[in-house]
């Protein structure tokens, strides 16, 4: 209870947080599609929403080019529950982790969750290579290029790392609003 005796409902504390996603296998713009509409649902709000990309896969087999793409939205999830969301949305878009950076129908990264920073086996936030990687700083850049992540917003990463492999496509377009 508050002053006067009147009752005090606590609001949930929200978090602006940053998700990556990747796919090059099968529908891969549907995929993307499903992960945005799979992040709306579960409760992140705001969603803003980058442009697609097409870009060069790094390391691993070889394979098709992904589309990538950046969502930024506000959650009240913490980041182990977004950890099992995009988990849960990689498993339904039928993801099959044969070998690492291996193809795959959906990858969904927490790329950062507010100032939250966590160091453990199963997770690591702020993803630890999103700044080096040119797939994801520029889309991220795209839409929300002040976001900070290392102490820097993302524009200044970018101006870092080669987008080399990165183009953009403006002919694929996601929906934010379901």
């Amino acid at each position: 209870y508050g002053r006067r005796g009147h009752r005090t409902t606590a609001l949930p504390m929200t978090t602006r947080v940053a998700i990556a996603l990747g796919s090059n296998l099968g529908d891969r713009l549907g995929h993307l599609q499903r992960a945005v509409d799979g992040l709306r649902a579960a409760g992140i709000s705001d969603l803003r929403l980058s442009g697609v990309y097409e870009t060069d896969p790094v390391g691993g087999v070889e394979q098709p080019d992904y589309l990538n793409a950046v969502v930024v939205g506000v959650t009240n999830l913490d980041p182990w529950s977004l950890l099992r969301l995009g988990q849960r949305l990689e498993q339904q878009a039928g993801r099959v982790r044969a070998e690492p950076n291996g193809p795959r129908t959906l990858d969904v990264d927490l790329l950062a969750h507010g100032t939250t920073e966590i160091r453990s086996d199963e997770l690591i936030v702020p993803h630890p290579r999103a700044v080096e990687r040119g797939f994801v700083l520029v889309p991220w850049a795209d839409v929300d290029p002040t976001f900070q992540v290392a102490d820097r917003p993302v524009v200044e990463h970018l101006a870092q790392v080669s987008p080399g492999g990165v183009r953009s496509r403006p002919d694929l377009r996601l929906r934010g609003d379901g």
